[in-house]
């Protein structure tokens, strides 16, 4: 993912809502949302393409409520041409059992191996202690992205947040734009897990940020522009999903995808359920 807007237990009715934006090369084998055979209680697009380690998902949710997503850091200078793909990460705790910190626990020596990433993880199993964490491999020193020595995971609370491909909430002018925006859609959601078309506007904004306004992460000028707005259209790199995602305080969840080639809308799909497990049969709102 390249902008992942989310509110984590700030709306009456969502513990979890979430708006991202997948931007990648048109020509990368990618297929869209769905269960996968192999885990079949794993909701998530499937990287495709022929990478080092094992092709995995940029977001997912599970059948009892884990939740990850992941962007890369922007610094090219650092980027390992020999590197695992990360997307196997979300894959690797979407199909596990730990909690998000012990997960960073567990899999931080290994990090090294990645490229820079942002790593969210929500554990909503349990309804009355559910968490969510962002971690990350790369650290802001002074105007230098560097590898992290150390992975603290940060317990995030109730709040609205913005992620693309620096620091969590680091104030990019799509971050800001957007994040308003999102935060004015969530106000107006009644909680009855309709109108994504809403959240799927917000998404497809194609502004880009004036030059005063942006970055500088180590690509020329024009990519630099480009690459400011939410929604990324180039000849061949653009936004390829748009992912609305919902949880209700019930269990009920929503996910809606809407997908993208150069030429446009390719695919539009729903999909609705329940969280399972005991913790959820048992809980009240």
């Amino acid at each position: 993912m390249c902008l992942i807007l989310f509110a984590w237990k700030s709306h009456p009715k969502y513990p979890l809502v979430v708006a991202a934006n997948r931007d990648e090369f048109y020509e990368r084998n990618t297929a869209g949302i769905g269960w996968w055979p192999e885990h079949p209680h794993i909701l998530a697009g499937r990287d495709q393409a022929d990478v080092i380690g094992s092709p995995g998902t940029w977001l997912g949710l599970t059948k009892n409520g884990r939740f990850s997503a992941l962007t890369n850091v922007r610094s090219p200078s650092e980027k390992k041409p020999d590197a695992r793909t990360r997307g196997e990460l979300p894959l690797m705790y979407l199909s596990g059992a730990d909690k998000p910190d012990h997960f960073v626990e567990k899999h931080s020596k290994r990090f090294d191996q990645y490229n820079g990433f942002n790593l969210l993880m929500a554990d909503l199993s349990d309804p009355s202690n559910a968490e969510m964490h962002w971690v990350s491999n790369r650290v802001v020193m002074g105007k230098s992205v560097r590898p992290r020595k150390t992975f603290p995971t940060q317990s995030l609370t109730p709040g609205v947040y913005g992620l693309s491909n620096a620091m969590l909430d680091t104030p990019w002018p799509k971050v800001n734009h957007r994040i308003a925006a999102f935060a004015q859609t969530l106000a107006m959601d009644t909680g009855n897990l309709k109108h994504a078309d809403q959240y799927l506007h917000l998404l497809a904004d194609d502004h880009e940020a004036p030059d005063r306004e942006l970055p500088n992460t180590g690509v020329s000028l024009e990519w630099e522009k480009a690459l400011s707005a939410a929604f990324i259209r180039t000849q061949h790199y653009g936004t390829r999903s748009s992912t609305v995602l919902r949880v209700r305080n019930d269990g009920n969840y929503e996910v809606v995808e809407r997908r993208f080639d150069a030429n446009g809308v390719i695919a539009h799909d729903v999909i609705t359920g329940n969280l399972i497990g005991s913790a959820w049969a048992n809980y009240s709102v």
